[in-house]
């Protein structure tokens, strides 16, 4: 029988109201791809279209009509699968201008491939429980809730923080870096923050030179993307080092990725299968920083456990040994159950525990 593709739509609620730079947000739609053939339907392939409101390219209204036409495309086409033909079919059946539908898709199709069982690729991961390395991530808020925060991952054992910060007033946040320096030196605790383009021409300089005192690893985007000149700028100049990630969105072209990361030189690019458009999209970035000699790390992109289970194990594949961006497995209070785990500052892949899709009511589960 031919391969079918349904999708289901589940709304995530946080636990928390998520705050960075760009606002506040407390909940956030997924779509779910499952792929099947109709003479076996309980083995499927699952995946996950999530894009960010704002900032995903293809945020966008006909984003379902879009999804369902590719859907009953696919349904249509009577394809069989193997390793080779999924990044083709990925590649005609999802314009780039859908990256979160292309990851979706790419995911459904590893994992039906590979039986159904959410193991989409053959490294230690799940395969043999070796757990990947992440780091704790601080929500912006008020300053006593960003401590209180911060206090909570390093009781969790955390040893790389990432605190958002642009959203409350910078001297707030500089004495909340500050409070941690004078507990914990740059070997003992890592400091990564993520600006998500808030600092501007005016007083990027200024504000970076105050960073700088706090021995930070890297700072993420600065300023707003698509300032190529003053970002290259500021990565020959800045004390602390800059990491690309909004700068990357909307790029798909090979020799484009290439020159870009030529232009800027950042010292790290930091990673998100879901709006680059899936893991060839996301290889084509590793493979173009590693020949520039450009550090980079994968973060997730507020999925849920069904796209955060896949971009892990895509990371996995490439033994980076700097903490990920793969906490955020428990930001709802409806995510699917799954077999990840964070223990002592690492995620695990936990074969004990059973994947349970009840909460998103998927067609056919």
């Amino acid at each position: 029988m031919p391969l079918k593709a349904q999708y289901q739509a589940h709304t995530l609620h946080f636990r928390f109201e998520a705050t960075t730079s760009r606002g506040t947000v407390s909940s956030k739609t997924s779509w779910y791809i499952r792929v099947f053939d109709d003479a076996n339907p309980a083995v499927f392939g699952l995946g996950e279209c999530s894009p960010l409101q704002g900032l995903s390219i293809d945020d966008q209204p006909n984003f379902e009509a879009i999804l369902n036409e590719i859907c009953q495309d696919f349904s249509e086409s009577d394809l069989e699968i193997f390793a080779w033909n999924i990044p083709i079919i990925a590649e005609q059946m999802v314009s780039k201008r859908w990256p979160s539908i292309r990851f979706g898709l790419e995911t459904a199709l590893l994992d039906f491939l590979n039986g159904g069982k959410r193991v989409l690729f053959d490294n230690d991961f799940a395969l043999k429980q070796k757990p990947i390395a992440i780091n704790g991530l601080i929500w912006m808020g008020s300053h006593d809730n960003m401590l209180a925060q911060v206090e909570e991952k390093l009781e969790a054992g955390f040893d790389t923080l990432k605190l958002k910060i642009g959203a409350i007033d910078f001297e707030q946040e500089c004495a909340i870096l500050k409070h941690i320096r004078q507990r914990f030196s740059a070997n003992q605790i890592t400091l990564r923050v993520d600006a998500n383009g808030a600092f501007d021409a005016q007083n990027v300089v200024e504000k970076l030179n105050r960073l700088a005192d706090f021995e930070l690893h890297s700072i993420e985007q600065p300023i707003k993307p698509k300032q190529t000149e003053l970002m290259a700028q500021l990565c020959r100049t800045s004390p602390v080092p800059i990491a690309l990630d909004e700068e990357l969105i909307g790029t798909f072209d090979y020799g484009q990725k290439r020159q870009l990361l030529k232009t800027i030189q950042p010292q790290y690019i930091v990673l998100k299968p879901t709006l680059l458009g899936g893991f060839g999209q996301t290889t084509e970035w590793i493979e173009s920083a590693r020949r520039l000699g450009i550090d980079w790390w994968v973060t997730s992109a507020l999925e849920s456990n069904v796209g955060l289970n896949a971009i892990a194990q895509f990371t996995a594949e490439f033994n980076n040994p700097l903490p990920q961006g793969l906490g955020t497995g428990q930001l709802y209070h409806n995510n699917v159950e799954s077999p990840l785990e964070i223990i002592n500052s690492h995620l695990h892949y936990n074969p004990q525990k059973n994947w349970d899709y009840s909460n998103i009511s998927l067609t056919g589960i």
